[in-house]
C-alpha cells in the first residue's frame, strides 16, 4: 500500500528545475530543448480498453507554469526531424526531436524531448542535421485512440534554412 501511495505521490508531483524564459528572434519564441524538457514529466498510466468511458490522466500538473505560458505563442524550435506522416514524398507530419536516440536501436525518449510537428504543405524530409520550424506551440496533454502522444504540437508556418 505504501509503495502504491509513493507512486501515486510521484506521478503527480511536479519535479523540475527552474525554467528559464525563452528569448525572443523576430517575434518568436527561441525555445530550445533545454527548456522544453527541463522537468521531469511522467506519462500518467491509462488503458483506454480496460476502462473506455474513464476520462485519462492528462499530466498537466507536471507541466511548470513558465512552460504552459508558451501555449499559442510563435515559436522557433530547432531539433532532429522524424517524419510520421509523408505526402508526395514531402513530410506533412513529424516529430522535432532532442536527439536521435529514438533512431533504430535507441531509446524512447520522454514525452518532453518532441514536438509533434505539422505542416499540411509538406516539406523535405530532413535527417540527421538539426533543423529550425518557425509555427504556434501549444503546450498540454495530445490523445490518439486514448493514448498520450504527447504535450507539445506545432502548427508550422515554415522551416529553417537547411545547412550542412
Amino acid at each position: 500500500m505504501r509503495a502504491i501511495l509513493v507512486t501515486l505521490l510521484l506521478a503527480t508531483t511536479v519535479v523540475s528545475r527552474a525554467v528559464t524564459p525563452p528569448v525572443e528572434e523576430n517575434g518568436y519564441l527561441k525555445i530550445g530543448f533545454d527548456r522544453l524538457a527541463s522537468f521531469k514529466f511522467i506519462t500518467p498510466e491509462f488503458d483506454p480498453v480496460a476502462t473506455p468511458n474513464a476520462v485519462p490522466p492528462t499530466g498537466e500538473n507536471q507541466i511548470p507554469a513558465e512552460v504552459k505560458s508558451w501555449s499559442g505563442r510563435k515559436a522557433l524550435i530547432t531539433g532532429f526531424m522524424l517524419p510520421t506522416k509523408l505526402d508526395n514524398g514531402k513530410a506533412t507530419e513529424f516529430l522535432i526531436m532532442a536527439n536521435q536516440m529514438a533512431c533504430c536501436f535507441g531509446t524512447v525518449p520522454n514525452m518532453n524531448d518532441w514536438v509533434v510537428v505539422r505542416m499540411p504543405a509538406g516539406v523535405p524530409v530532413v535527417q540527421d542535421i538539426p533543423v529550425s520550424f518557425y509555427g504556434v506551440l501549444k503546450v498540454g496533454a495530445m490523445y490518439e485512440n486514448g493514448y498520450m502522444t504527447g504535450i507539445y504540437a506545432m502548427d508550422a508556418e515554415k522551416m529553417g534554412e537547411v545547412k550542412n
